[in-house]
């Protein structure tokens, strides 16, 4: 169990250091000892033989093998690498799709001590109280937390609608809980680089309060870089190429390498290999992993696994995610095996697969064999019920209504990297036919706060839809969103996910062909991650059986992440198309009767 707001002055106490010094001379026994191991210095790199004597959750000495036996407990670590206990640098655990207890189980037992969680996505629903939530549900777990404040809900005001709004008084009154890290992702690019007089306030909230603001800085060069930097934006994950990486570290960013996009880190890694020198400002992080990877790969585990692969080195790879990140989140009890440090410790296996045999949290044997064994019990998650507010739906619902026999219609062009488009379309007793070689997207407003309608709007290079696909996780403001190739599925599909509560839907041929049901904050599921896991990828099965996708830009993923305004280009909201670089909202996707 982590007192969040104990830390880190709790290893400050002086009881605790008297016996650690105690033990560390040889005046009293430790009581564990971890012995028998190699340690992986992860400040010089070096792999050596050292045992370890912890007294409480502090590091009391780390010495030569066999100097010491006198311990109340005592773990043997032959053959074992010995790391400090890994920290996800930047993560979202309803991407996961369980609640934090499920999570916590689940990474515990693969090495993970420590994430820095924005809960923005809980946020986007339940406001403020959302986030209290999760400080309370973190508390009762061994997984420590660095929980940070969101920033950007909505993620661009005015061009959609969450089913809250946070300001700068409620992220003042945020930052002063002590639980809370520091500021999440400023997602709203533009609106920081044009000093913006709400984001410019909620930056100064986060500045005032002395804690870190951390970034996101997609697609962000030369002076707009700058800029955002110039703000008080302090790192970034939003990576899109190598010389992206580069620049962002040569600006003085510190970089959070994410797995979440696994086709860069090939490009990514090569050129690392070109550096003189390891940059101490690149730390490692998930961002997002849906269930079935977080069951069958894991989280940070499975990119450090995949970056030394690719050829980086173990203490290189480890060094990132663990003493980097330390330093990043000024927390310096973290991220080092060394005496006096906080006894946050993993017993890897080895050093290719970094299966961990022991996981030790604050001086406690959380988790071993790949188990955790430490309680992980759940918070009462009744505030997170029942957030999807939208009557049944029609097919005529999704349908756009138009004047004349033929229009001129606004089209939403390629996935990720979206771009404006133009197209002709034809009318028939006033609703405009979907064009051949697009696909339909509405979304729906599931909060509360407006109109539950659908705003239908045209995708094209989004491959050919058979069916439909619906989603109560679509980044950020997480409305019901729906893609299609005809209307009739499409309401099929976003009926399921408003009798369940949410979730994800998959329809086709006038029928529900998969349903995975979310019904805390339509986001996440109270049930265990092997269910939840197999539910999900009966969905993403179901899905590809109705679109052909084309990585890496055309994938499932994203679909959860196409109505993410706050990016540059065209993007579906509830309130219309909107583009955040021009400040534009094209309610209707109708531009002119032909």
């Amino acid at each position: 169990m982590t007192d969040l707001r104990a830390e880190p002055e709790d290893l400050a106490d002086g009881r605790l250091r008297t016996r650690a010094v105690a033990a560390a001379r040889g005046d009293a026994a430790f009581d564990l000892l971890i012995a028998g191991g190699s340690l992986v210095d992860v400040a010089t790199g070096e792999i050596r033989a050292a045992d370890i004597g912890l007294v409480g959750p502090l590091i009391a000495s780390v010495h030569a093998p066999a100097a010491r036996s006198d311990a109340a407990e005592l773990i043997d670590a032959t053959g074992s690498f010995i790391a400090p206990g890994l920290i996800d640098s930047h993560m979202h655990i309803e991407s996961s799709m369980v609640t934090p207890a499920t999570y916590a189980k689940a990474m515990l037992a693969r090495g993970v001590t420590t994430i820095v969680w924005d809960p923005h996505e809980f946020a986007n629903v339940h406001g403020p109280a959302a986030v209290r939530w999760a400080i309370d549900a973190i508390r009762a777990l061994p997984l420590r937390a660095i929980i940070l404040a969101p920033s950007c809900v909505p993620s661009a005001p005015g061009l959609e609608l969450a089913g809250a709004d946070i300001d700068a008084d409620a992220m003042t009154e945020m930052l002063a809980w002590p639980e809370i890290g520091g500021i999440a992702e400023m997602m709203n690019m533009e609106d920081v680089i044009a000093r913006d007089p709400r984001m410019s306030a909620i930056m100064q909230a986060g500045l005032a309060s002395g804690k870190p603001v951390f970034g996101h800085a997609r697609g962000l060069k030369d002076a707009r870089l700058s800029a955002f930097m110039a703000a008080g934006v302090s790192s970034d994950h939003e990576l899109t190429s190598a010389a992206d990486f580069l620049e962002k570290l040569r600006a003085g960013l510190s970089v959070e390498l994410r797995g979440s996009h696994p086709y860069l880190l090939p490009e990514i890694v090569g050129a690392l290999q070109t550096l003189p020198n390891w940059p101490s400002t690149m730390t490692l992080a998930t961002d997002d992993v849906f269930p079935d990877d977080l069951l069958q790969e894991g989280g940070l585990d499975a990119l450090i696994r995949k970056l030394t692969a690719l050829g980086l080195s173990p203490q290189q790879a480890l060094q990132a995610a663990t003493l980097n990140a330390a330093h990043r989140l000024t927390r310096p009890d973290l991220g080092l095996i060394a005496a006096g440090r906080r006894a946050d410790i993993v017993l890897f296996e080895d050093l290719e697969t970094f299966r961990a045999r022991s996981v030790i949290a604050n001086g406690a044997v959380v988790a071993a064999n790949g188990v955790t064994i430490a309680p992980c019990p759940d918070t009462d998650s009744s505030l997170l019920a029942a957030s999807v507010k939208v009557p049944q739906l029609t097919a005529d619902d999704f349908r756009v209504r138009a004047q004349g026999k033929r229009v001129e219609i606004a089209t939403i062009d390629k996935p990720r990297f979206t771009e404006w488009g133009k197209m002709e379309a034809a009318v028939e007793n006033g609703m405009v036919v979907k064009p051949d070689g697009t696909t339909l997207i509405a979304v729906i407003h599931r909060h509360g706060r407006a109109e539950a309608v659908p705003h239908t709007g045209f995708l094209r290079f989004w491959g050919q839809w058979q069916g439909a696909m619906a989603t109560t996780i679509s980044h950020d403001s997480h409305n019901l969103t729906v893609f299609g190739g005809n209307e009739e599925d499409m309401a099929i599909a976003a009926n399921a996910l408003i009798e369940a509560g949410g979730g994800m839907a998959v329809a086709a041929d006038g029928e529900l062909k998969a349903l995975l049901a979310l019904p805390l904050s339509g986001l996440v599921s109270d049930r265990p991650l092997d269910a939840v896991a197999r539910d999900f990828a009966a969905l993403r099965e179901a899905a590809g059986a109705i679109v052909d996708w084309q990585p890496p830009y055309l994938t499932f993923k994203a679909t959860v992440g196409a109505t993410l305004a706050c990016n540059a280009g065209p993007h579906q909201t509830d309130q219309g198309i909107s583009d955040v670089v021009a400040g534009t909202l094209l309610k209707d996707p109708v531009l002119r009767v032909l």
